[in-house]
């Protein structure tokens, strides 16, 4: 049976944090799905089909990962591609406590789901879509954050 893990998030933007947990991942899973979720609390900062085409650049040499989005319960989705594990990246204790209260709640909709959390790589923990986000509007440079180019903020 294929191993099957959805890596979901907002992803607004994908980072190279982002990046390495997938890449972490494949090791793990026949396939990773980046999911981009659309979450009802937040505006997004970079358009989602944007974000969708970056990512899908960004993987094009590795046909085991794919790009999708969605609305709902992250477990459901799992549920409905075939997915028994959430793949989920780890840079610090807050992280955890926010992380693992969601990994409750997606066993309780979706039992047979496993959340794999992946300690991020150190020299990329201090890495956040938030600070990438600001630096961006702000016209700072930000490439160096990310496995992709974004144009400069106007």
């Amino acid at each position: 049976m294929k191993r099957i893990a959805l890596f979901p998030g907002s992803f607004d933007p994908f980072t190279k944090g982002h990046e390495d947990i997938v890449l972490r991942g494949l090791r793990l899973f026949d396939e990773v799905v980046i999911g981009i979720g659309h979450n009802t609390r937040k505006e997004r900062y970079f358009p989602l089909e944007q974000m969708i085409q970056l990512i899908e650049g960004a993987f094009e040499d590795y046909p085991a990962v794919r790009v999708i989005s969605y609305e709902g319960l992250t477990a459901n989705v799992a549920r409905e591609i075939g997915a028994k594990f959430l793949l989920r990246g780890l840079r610090n204790t807050t992280d955890f406590e926010y992380e693992n209260g969601i990994s409750q709640v997606n066993r309780y909709v979706y039992e047979d789901v496993e959340t794999v959390f992946l300690i991020t790589s150190p020299h990329l923990a201090p890495i956040s879509s938030s600070i990438i986000r600001d630096l961006h509007r702000y016209g700072q440079h930000v490439d160096e954050f990310l496995p992709y180019q974004l144009e400069k903020a106007k």
